[in-house]
This record gives C-alpha cells, structure tokens and sequence, in this order.
C-alpha cells in the first residue's frame, strides 16, 4: 500500500503496571531476567519477534492483555519485586565508590562502539561488548561516569548465510521510536544539537539519551533533515565505509561528542578513549583550550594530562592510519583553529609506514592517541607487552619494557551472561550481597559447597536450552534457502544434550583461526563419532563485510558441518549477536580459542562460559594466559613464538587433539581414576574465573590505576590558568632544543667473571648544553636476560657521575649508561622523549 505517514499510538497502562514504561527504559533490565520476564510473558512470540526489546512489545501488546496481565495477583507480585529491586539499585548510596573513592572526578568515556542488548544493535563484537560492560559496571560501582558513541540507524548488518554457506549482509534501518532512547535536552528543556565542520561543510549532530542503570550513554546522530543525504548516512553504519567516510566518523566521535557534553553541562575531569577511533577528542579539547588564550603546546599538556587511551588490538587492521592528503580533506581547518602548524599537529600523529614499497608518512590514529594522552594501557598483560614493543618507537632509546603503556585485563559483565538458574544456584552458597562483591576472590571460595548433581542439574537445564535455540535457528535457516523437508526436519534432532559440546563463537577475523579445528580431518572425524565419548561443536561468528578470507572460513566450516562424517556433530549457527552469544555461553560445557598468539589481545567470551561452569580450551594468550591455572580449563600449544606459520599451526591443532582425546573427553564421560573430576574443574572455573575476570575487577582497576591518578595530575597542571602545563610545555621546549648539543661520555670498570654480590665502578661525564644538570638523570642500566636494573649515578660536581654498580645474581649482563631530562610532575620518565647512551 502507499504509506502517506505514520503515528505512533502509546500504549495505556493500567497504574498498577503503569512502572513498566519507565523500566523500559533503563538498560537494567538487560542484565536483570526476573525483569525481562515481565515483558517476556506478555507475548511470548512478539517477545522473540522484535529482539526481546521491552520498548517494543508494550508498543505491540493489545490493551486488552495488559489489563489481563494487571489483574493477575502473581504477575503482579513479580512486578513489585522487579521494581523494588530496581528501586533498591537505582537508590542505593553505599556504593563501592561511595565507600572506596569517595569525591572521585568524572569519567567521560568515547567509544565507536556499545554492545548492551541485541535490541540495540550498534556494536560489531568484542570491542563493543567491552565497552556496553564496561557502563554496566561504572553504573553497578557507583562512579561518576559518562559515556559517548554513535546511533548507527542501520546498526553493524543482519548475518546470512546461502544454500552454499556463503555470508551475505543485510542492513535493517532502526526504528527509533521503538528503541530503549529518548531525546536529550538541554538545561533550558530543548532537544539538544551540535554541529562540527566536516571539510567544506557544517554537519548537524542530534543527541540521544539512554539510560544505563545510574549512568547515561549519549549518542550522536547525524540522520536529521538539516543535512545532506550523504551527511545523513554518516551514521548509517558502523565499520561499514571506506575510509573517507571512517575518518568522517571519526571526526564526529571525537569533536561532536565533546560539544555534547558541553551543551548538555556533563562534566569530565578524566576523558578515557576507548580505541584510536576517539583520537580525534583531542582536536576539540585543545580548541577549547587555545580559545581561552593558551598556546598550542601548552593546550596540548593541558589535556593530555587528564586523558587515557586504551588499545585494543596488536593487528594493524585495528591500528587505522590515514594518508595525509586524506586528513587535509577533513581537518585541514583544524591546525589554524589550534594556533598551531599543519606540520606540528601531524607530527603528533605520524607513523611511517610502506605503501607500493616504498616509507610513507601516515597519520595514525593510535599514534595520535598515545600522544594526545599521558596515560595509556593494553588490555592483558601480555597485550601491554606486545603494545610496549608495537609503539616504542615512539621512544628513541627506549627499552621495551620500559615503554609507558600498562595494562589493565579486560573482564566481562557478569550479571549479563550468567544464567538466572546459575545465579539461583550461586545464590545458595554465597552471600546475600555478592551480586555488589563480584571481584572478592575469597567469598567465590563458597563455590566448592556446590554438589556434583547441582551443577550437573543446572548445566543440563541450560545446555536443553540451547540445544533447542539452535535448532530453531537452523530450522530457520534452511526452510529461508529452501532445504529439502528431510534436511528440515533432521533439525529436530540436531545435537544431543548427553554428548561433550564445544562451542567457538567470535569474529571471524583470520587470526583467530576458526578452521584449526579441521586440520586433521580424519582425527577430528575419530574424535567426533568415538562410540564411547562422542563430541559435538557449534561455531558462530561474523565476518567483516570486506573480509572474503573471513568468509571463506564460514563456508569451509559449513561445507564441513554437510559432510556425512560431521552432519549433526558440526553445527554453524548464522546472525551471532549478544543473543546467541549467551544461550553458546550458558549452553556449551566447554569453550574453544585458537588464536593465532601473540594476536588475541584479551578475548572476553571465555570469561562469560566459565561464569556459567564451562572451562576453557585455550591458546595461551590474552586473558587466558592469566586466567589458566592448571585446574581450571586446558591450555592449547606451549608459551613461544614461531616463525613458521605452518609450524605453529601444526604444534597448536596436535595439542588440541592430544588434549580432548586423553583429557577432556575421559574426564567428562568419567574415566578418569584417580584424576580430577568433571564437576571439580566446573567449581574451579567458575572460582576463579567469575572474580578476577569480572567487568567489576576491571572498573575498580581503572579506577584505582588510572582514572583517580589522572584527575589529580589533570586538576595540577589545569589549576591557575593550566600554570604547571606552561611550565611543563616551556621546559620540553627547551630540552628538546638544547638536546642535540649535549654530549655523554661513560666508562666501566667491568671484569670478565664476577661474583654474585660484586660491585663495579662506572664513571660517567655530561656536558649540559645548558640544561640545568638537576634536571638529568644519569643512570647505569643493567640488562640481564632481558630484564632492567637502573641504578643512578650520583653527581660529584662539574659533569661528573659515577656509582658502584652491584651485580646481585649470577648471569650474563650487558651494563650501559644513558641520561635523561627529567622534572617534578612529569606523568612518566620518558615524557620528554629524549634519551641519550654513552
């Protein structure tokens, strides 16, 4: 039919349910099932219909069936103690914060990207997910916190697969009035707007509010009638251009989302960026600090002092970097409203590297984030290993170990992913309060009073529903491509709940090598169809629409899942989203990551299985390489570099084998004696994984890590008109200028052999230039296995230094001496830059 219009009819609740709007509308619900079964129950068929979205199906439900549902004493009942508990939660003052970082500063956090809900669909995968937790979090501590990204109408796209298993995408335009948003207003209770210039031309930006327990996520949305058709379809899609239309987003991210703090008067004394795609904050923030009469550099150390950055990724598909002539198209107008020049701003962001063979200067967004930020972080301790070697260039002289970027290790939500039959079970053996104590290792040591049949009892229930989910979903999938009616009604029988099951659900980025599993069919095939312990995998995963070696992967597992050796056993589900993310999480009874190490920076999906009792098969790498503690799940390969590919793919899919045909599979159909026990391993995944891989641990990390440290460094060096930043900038300055001219000389008394506990002499001389010698630090540095001891030498007037340098251990050490700028208030002793050996 033609459609002249459309209208939105509100739906009448009745007051004694009238509550339910308003809940609607806060993200509690999304991590709260007693709450999402209020909306759930109804309409069952509209619930699963529309995403379980709870805006949506009060749009949806007749009049008549809420009058019903408001008559009924028990749904009633379980109304009042879902709104008694959100009423608890939204008002309760002795928060962690309240009670651990009273008068702590608040957070502004950027990123490109939230995963909350399936409902709201502007998320991709991990990164996203990371960030949706990460408020979720911020709002169960009690902090001061706000977040900013993008409403992508058409969201990240709709996963499907072919008759030949293929992916295709599909993008669905979001109907905003049936989303968990509400208009965000201004003081003065107008809608609030913004606009950045974007190259020529002016881009209009309206802002969203959405509610998130006790914090609020502003969204920027450029889909307004004010701009141009192109301009409206800058949030039309997240990762889903090329890379002028990326920089674009990028633009609005950074610029936009800082004007909208602005209009709408939310403070931030902290500003967090969440991967380099929030770089470009920093461009507005020093206008607005250049605009109230500072110099550019001093405006530099003015924010970057009360800004971190969090890197997510060591491959460089995840490091975006753009040609410059690109940058001039869309920021060119940016280095005079800085008062600085094209070439002072770009060397904030320049990283050389190879285009058609030959070095090019390009200007990375990860690059302008470390140097718009004096605080930065990887997301796993070896991520923050691998990220020190990554960008120590950016540290002429530098060690790798001594780069300064640390690491916080990712967690995850655990109320989100955690069945309610889990957490009705937890709740037996834990304390009253432990939802608010999820971090506290030592109360998770109830868990061992759990009995072998509850946690079996649990875990079935859990893995039937998702046995069921994944039958439907297949049925789906093959009545849309036209199966044949056997093949449709074989999914029926698709799996079975008394078979190990493996799941493996992520992106399909190739480095996380999801076709490993495959590469020794014929031992796969033994595995799968052994007549005493048989096993079954269900995989999931996008890949990114430009992606083909991604999707060629997809296809290879779903052409394997129709051999006959493998159909039934094999499964690959399409359209992963949080939805199936958590029935695979909740479902499965173990979880699989084969990455390619050193790659995975963190990983999160693992964490979420073992909060529900499924222990990790794992590579060493990310969070796992933490995690595992030869109790709780089974690493995959050893901790070592290869520089054959092959080689170490290999060595990784043998150690997989090995480990399920003479570990895992005896162990879980109990033939095992004198070995530890199925449910042994479930308890102690489920102890040790649900505290130290909490979204609750990670919060209280950053905020004891970072954020407290940066606001008070922030505060010092913005206090009297950004004082201490002037004096900052105007020192660097300086050394920087006289640096070249000074000179360091060096010499060590050092003996072929020594004895552990030896001291030796060592002697350095230093020409100034004229920096003043107070501010040089004069340092032997010993490197004994790859690991530094600094020991400064002391002055002993005119440029000389000397001490005696204790060799402690046995071990072959290499002793060197460098000098280094230092002075009071720096963030780190290589702010500067500048090192110089002898």
């Amino acid at each position: 039919m033609n459609v002249i219009g459309k209208v939105t009819v509100l739906p009448q609740l009745p007051p004694s349910i009238a509550r339910l709007s308003e809940l609607a509308y806060n993200l509690y619900w999304s991590w709260t099932p007693h709450a999402q079964a209020l909306y759930e129950e109804l309409d069952a068929p509209n619930w699963e219909r529309f995403q379980h979205n709870p805006v949506r199906q009060l749009l949806e439900v007749p009049q008549a069936r809420l009058e019903q549902a408001a008559a009924d004493p028990a749904y009633l009942a379980r109304y009042a103690k879902v709104m008694a508990d959100f009423d608890a939660y939204m008002g309760k003052q002795d928060t962690w914060a309240a009670k651990n970082a009273a008068g702590m500063k608040p957070v502004a956090y950027f990123s490109m990207e939230y995963a909350f809900h399936e409902s709201l669909p502007i998320y991709s995968g991990g990164l996203g997910v990371l960030a949706g937790d990460h408020c979720k979090s911020a709002s169960d501590l009690g902090i001061p916190f706000t977040a900013v990204g993008m409403l992508f109408h058409q969201g990240y796209f709709r996963q499907l697969f072919d008759k030949d298993g293929w992916q295709n995408e599909a993008y669905d335009e979001l109907d905003l009035t049936t989303l968990p948003i509400t208009p965000a207003l201004t003081e003065k209770g107008e809608e609030a707007r913004v606009k950045v210039r974007i190259g020529e031309r002016d881009v209009h930006v309206r802002i969203w509010n959405l509610n998130v327990g006790r914090i609020k996520v502003l969204l920027l949305d450029t889909n307004v009638p004010e701009n141009s058709e192109d301009d409206r379809k800058l949030t039309a899609r997240l990762y889903g251009g090329n890379q002028e239309l990326r920089v674009q987003q990028y633009v609005l991210l950074g610029v936009a989302g800082i004007r909208a703090l602005r209009v709408l008067n939310v403070p931030g004394d902290v500003y967090h960026m969440n991967e380099g795609h929030a770089a470009l904050l920093g461009l507005e923030r020093t206008r607005e600090y250049v605009a109230r009469g500072l110099d550019f550099k001093t405006a530099l150390e003015t924010v970057a002092s009360s800004t971190l950055f969090t890197t997510h990724t060591p491959v460089a598909a995840g490091n975006d970097a753009f040609a410059y002539d690109l940058m001039d198209r869309y920021i060119g107008a940016w280095p005079a409203q800085l008062a600085t020049s094209r070439d002072e701003l770009y060397r904030l962001a320049e990283h050389e590297q190879m285009w058609d063979g030959h070095p090019v200067p390009t200007f990375s967004m990860t690059v302008f984030a470390l140097n718009m930020s004096r605080a930065a972080n990887g997301v796993s301790e070896l991520h923050g290993e691998v990220s020190r070697d990554m960008w120590k260039f950016l540290y002429p002289g530098a060690q790798t170990e001594e780069v300064p970027i640390g690491h916080v290790t990712n967690g995850a939500h655990n109320l989100t992913f955690t069945s309610q039959a889990m957490r009705d079970l937890l709740g037996t053996v834990l304390p009253a309060d432990w939802t608010e104590r999820l971090e506290d290792e030592q109360m998770w040591e109830a868990v061992e009073k759990l009995t072998d049949q509850q946690l079996q009892d649990v875990q079935r229930d859990m893995k039937r529903d998702m046995i069921t989910f994944v039958r439907g979903r297949m049925r789906e999938q093959m009545l849309r491509n036209g199966a044949s009616a056997a093949d449709v009604a074989a999914t029926d029988t698709l799996l079975d709940e008394n078979t190990l099951t493996i799941g493996f659900a992520r992106r399909f980025a190739t480095y996380k090598r999801a076709t490993l599993l495959f590469r020794d069919k014929a031992r796969l095939s033994r595995i799968v169809n052994h007549p005493e312990r048989p096993v079954q995998f269900v995989f999931a995963g996008k890949a990114h629409p430009a992606d083909n070696p991604g999707k060629s992967f997809i296809q290879e597992i779903y052409k394997i899942s129709q051999e006959p050796e493998f159909r039934g056993k094999i499964v690959i589900l399409e359209n992963y989203d949080m939805h199936v993310a958590r029935h695979l999480v909740q479902g499965v009874d173990i979880w699989l990551n084969n990455p390619r190490r050193p790659l995975e920076a963190s990983g999160t999906s693992g964490m979420k299985a073992s909060f529900n009792g499924s222990p990790n098969l794992s590579i060493l790498d990310g969070w796992w390489r933490e995690g595992f503690d030869g109790t709780n799940g089974w690493p995959i390969g050893e901790e070592r570099e290869y520089a054959d590919l092959n080689v170490q793919d290999d060595a990784d899919a043998f150690s997989m084998y090995h480990t399920l045909e003479t570990d895992i599979t005896p162990r879980y159909y109990g033939g095992l004696s004198g070995q530890p026990t199925w449910a042994s391993t479930v308890r102690r995944a489920i102890q040790t994984v649900s505290p130290r891989f909490s979204m609750q641990r990670q919060v209280i990390d950053y905020v004891q890590k970072y954020y407290r440290p940066i606001a008070e460094r922030g505060a010092t060096l913005a206090s009297g008109n950004s004082t201490r930043a002037r004096e900052i900038a105007a020192w660097k300055g300086w050394v920087r200028q006289q640096w070249p001219y000074t000179t360091l000389t060096a010499t060590a008394q050092l003996p072929a052999t020594a004895r552990p506990g030896q001291s030796v002499p060592v002697t350095a001389q230093v020409n100034p230039a004229g920096i003043n010698l107070d501010e040089l630090r004069v340092e032997a540095v010993l490197n004994r296995g790859g690991h530094l001891t600094h020991v400064p030498l002391v002055s002993r007037g005119g440029g000389t230094y000397s001490a005696e340098i204790p060799l402690k251990d046995s071990g072959l050490y290499s002793v060197g001496v460098r000098m280094l700028p230092v002075i009071d208030g720096l963030s780190n002793d290589l702010e500067a830059g500048l090192i110089k050996w002898a």
